[in-house]
């Protein structure tokens, strides 16, 4: 084989190599960011789920249209996190973590995205079915909302993090000083489970939430695209 023909027959395998590593990850990282955020900023005036049952069906039947805006929302941002959470455990891949780390933190961000549509589509629900439902089923339903968005994303979340942090710290792909950040973020998300049954740790919810987001934001722009990257 000539060395022309070696060139012809490699260069669709290094053309493969090079899209393998998926979407830009800033892309859906910002995406999910603004939807998230938005959602949250939306939601600022809405009563929580330890409020009255009436006060609850009361706010809803008043911002049918908000409520239902917010739902598609947060099932939005659900979308782009998968997609982050998928091409940030590609890119682990191609680096050269074979640690279980990058495996559970996409597993994270699979069940951080399912929260995340779970919570718009009950929100959704609240407001199409404001009318009908009576103070109860009102309670209950704000009752899912938080658990799925809060105590069961948050967690998620922190998965996805420290699959990241974790082999971050020892391949040094982010500045050290972050890297602690990240980890702290990811234990404190850990801990916000508890805060079903705990609602003195509902601090650690904002911290996890927030936190993650940033956490997201910068290893989309410091991890390197691949080994050669990483070295240099």
């Amino acid at each position: 084989m000539t060395a022309t023909e070696t060139r012809g027959s490699t260069t669709p395998l290094n053309r493969a190599g090079r899209q393998q590593l998926g979407p830009p990850l800033l892309a859906p990282a910002i995406a999910y960011g603004v939807c998230m955020l938005a959602s949250v900023a939306l939601s600022i005036s809405a009563p929580r789920n330890t409020d009255s049952a009436s006060k609850i069906l009361d706010y809803t039947r008043a911002h049918v249209g908000l409520t239902e805006f917010v739902g598609f929302l947060q099932v939005a941002a659900a979308i782009p996190l998968a997609i982050w959470a998928a091409t940030i455990y590609r890119r682990q891949r191609q680096l050269g973590v074979t640690a279980p780390g990058s495996a559970i933190g996409v597993a994270g961000g699979v069940l951080a995205a399912g929260a995340m549509t779970l919570l718009g589509v009950f929100t959704w629900a609240s407001a199409a079915g404001a009318t009908a439902f009576d103070p109860a089923v009102a309670a209950l339903v704000a009752n899912l909302s938080f658990s799925t968005g809060t105590a069961a994303f948050v967690p998620a979340l922190g998965l996805l993090i420290a699959g990241l942090a974790v082999p971050g710290y020892f391949m040094k792909f982010a500045p050290r000083p972050f890297v602690w950040f990240a980890l702290f973020v990811a234990a404190v998300s850990l801990v916000a489970c508890f805060a079903m049954i705990a609602p003195a740790l509902d601090f650690t919810l904002p911290i996890g939430r927030f936190g993650g987001l940033i956490a997201i934001l910068v290893f989309s722009v410091t991890l390197p695209k691949d080994r050669s990257a990483l070295r240099r």
